[in-house]
């Protein structure tokens, strides 16, 4: 099947790519819901919001700064790596992401919409001033934003907010543009991320989706493919190549 995808991206001019948790998950990016310890404690839910961190902003950097140390022992697999030569396959490429581990810019990929954020990244919990530059967090003295004063939050949508306007909308636009439209390692259940394929598909794109196990987005798919994306994308890479140097 791979080879058949292959030869319909070949005459394909825009490509758009989402990937969720699947792709980090096989670089060992765990789901920070530790079963031991302080953080097992906490839920998720309860840690990343805005009101947790108005009352409390010393634990919830606390567990950011345990998030970072961890996702600072893993690297990109080879998916990530495929999706930095993906693009080369097409005029206009787009690589969209709900994860915020990193990884994408890490392997190589200079430009990617990044749903949910960067972990990695701070931002002005005041005026929203992003720092774009990692600045350590001491959770007993956390620093205040250079433009207003405010304290530095972490980068990242936490739940009860809305999804950065402009990435979501840029996300949408690509992805209505796209010829192919590949769905990679998500579980295609999180809104407003799991329309983009949808639309893709609406507007006239092969839709092809890559993942281990099937979701609501399998029996839309033009194209499903079971398996690894750390496996299947080298593969689909090493393909097009073929199919270019024949050429």
């Amino acid at each position: 099947m791979l080879e058949e995808i292959a030869n319909i991206a070949k005459n394909c001019r825009r490509a758009a790519v989402l990937t969720g948790a699947g792709i980090s998950a096989e670089s060992g990016v765990p789901t920070f819901r530790g079963k031991e310890g302080l953080w097992g404690k906490f839920r998720a839910e309860e840690l990343a919001t805005m009101d947790a961190f108005m009352a409390n902003p010393k634990i919830v950097w606390e567990w950011y700064n345990w998030r970072r140390e961890l996702i600072g022992e893993v690297e990109p697999n080879r998916g990530h790596y495929a999706l930095v030569e993906l693009g080369r396959f097409f005029d206009d490429y787009t690589l969209i992401t709900q994860n915020v581990d990193n990884l994408h810019r890490l392997a190589g990929s200079t430009e990617v919409l990044e749903l949910h954020g960067n972990i990695l990244r701070n931002k002005c919990v005041r005026c929203n001033r992003v720092v774009a530059e990692t600045v350590e967090i001491d959770p007993d003295n956390i620093p205040a934003c250079p433009s207003c004063g405010g304290k530095l939050r972490p980068d990242v949508v936490w739940y009860g907010e809305m999804l950065p306007e402009g990435v979501i909308h840029e996300a949408f636009r690509k992805s209505e543009a796209s010829d192919i439209f590949f769905s990679v390692g998500t579980s295609a259940i999180v809104h407003p991320a799991a329309s983009l394929p949808l639309s893709a598909k609406r507007s006239g794109a092969v839709l092809v989706e890559i993942n281990p196990e099937r979701t609501p987005l399998t029996d839309i798919a033009d194209y499903y493919v079971a398996g690894k994306s750390g496996e299947l994308l080298p593969e689909l890479v090493n393909l097009l190549d073929q199919l270019s140097a024949g050429d």
